[in-house]
């Protein structure tokens, strides 16, 4: 079978996790192919994501690295064995990769934390919305492209449809509920999703009022994914320049303490309902 020769951001983070796990136990990727009777070169391919892996080699290489965690052997094994192609990948070659690797990892997460200071987040957003976003993208995005990113986006918001819905938690900034993409109608329908949104069990959405003053990390927005298990976590952020996953165990410590600061400032839920519900009638 040749290499892949784009793989996924899932694809190549199993691959990294085989890697930190050889590494910690002091393995070679030439003891690694001996282990599955294979060329040397055949670990790093695998390590990058380039080529897959049988969930019984998984396992077979985690034991010999020692790795004691079985509930992230189950989980790489899991991931192993993924063969079906999701429907984001009908999007692929049409859309940046990186939108494609959003869409990805919101599949497979057991929760979605997201935190945003000027826009209102995708899962949230309304069709009417969305498209005004997008108008004001520099330099103005064809209509093809436009068409297709608006089509990931609504086609996104199905993990908090689905029979089993994501958890999902947004903690949003008052400057993002007042920002009037689309003029006062899109945004007070805006609104009115997003509370008919926050009263189901899955979806918790808390606001930082102004009141609040500066806070940590408002310059960003980001999105913390919640994987079946903690060390195959990831952080999305956010900026002009696309979007970028972060998995290193630093890291994700510091996005997991910034959202508990940040849901520090914020007002309850109950609180969050009420205060929304006075922005829509202020429009």
């Amino acid at each position: 079978m040749p290499p892949r020769s784009s793989p996924t951001a899932r694809q190549q983070r199993l691959g990294g996790e085989l890697r930190k796990l050889r590494e910690q136990s002091g393995m070679s990727t030439q003891q690694a192919a001996a282990l599955l009777g294979v060329d040397r070169t055949r670990i790093p391919n695998i390590e990058a994501g380039r080529f897959g892996i049988s969930a019984e080699r998984v396992r077979t290489l985690a034991f010999n690295y020692g790795c004691p965690d079985t509930a992230l052997v189950d989980q790489l094994a899991a991931m192993a064995q993924e063969r079906d192609r999701g429907w984001w990948e009908g999007h692929r070659g049409l859309l940046p990769p990186a939108l494609i690797d959003i869409a990805e990892l919101e599949y497979h997460a057991s929760e979605l934390h997201t935190a945003v200071t000027t826009h209102i987040p995708g899962l949230l957003q309304t069709e009417e919305h969305a498209r005004a976003v997008f108008d004001t993208a520099v330099p103005p995005l064809p209509e093809p492209d436009l068409e297709a990113r608006l089509a990931l986006r609504l086609r996104r918001q199905e993990v908090l449809d689905r029979d089993r819905p994501v958890s999902y938690e947004a903690v949003i900034h008052e400057a993002a509920l007042r920002m009037q993409f689309g003029g006062a109608e899109v945004t007070r329908g805006q609104l009115e999703h997003i509370l008919e949104h926050s009263d189901r069990d899955t979806v918790s959405v808390r606001v930082i009022p102004f009141a609040a003053g500066g806070f940590p990390g408002a310059g960003q927005s980001f999105t913390y994914v919640s994987a079946p298990v903690p060390q195959l976590d990831t952080v999305q952020l956010d900026s002009s320049h696309g979007s970028l996953l972060l998995d290193a165990d630093m890291k994700l410590r510091r996005y997991r303490g910034l959202l508990d600061r940040l849901r520090g400032l914020a007002l309850s839920a109950t609180e969050s309902r009420a205060f929304i519900r006075a922005i829509t009638l202020d429009l």
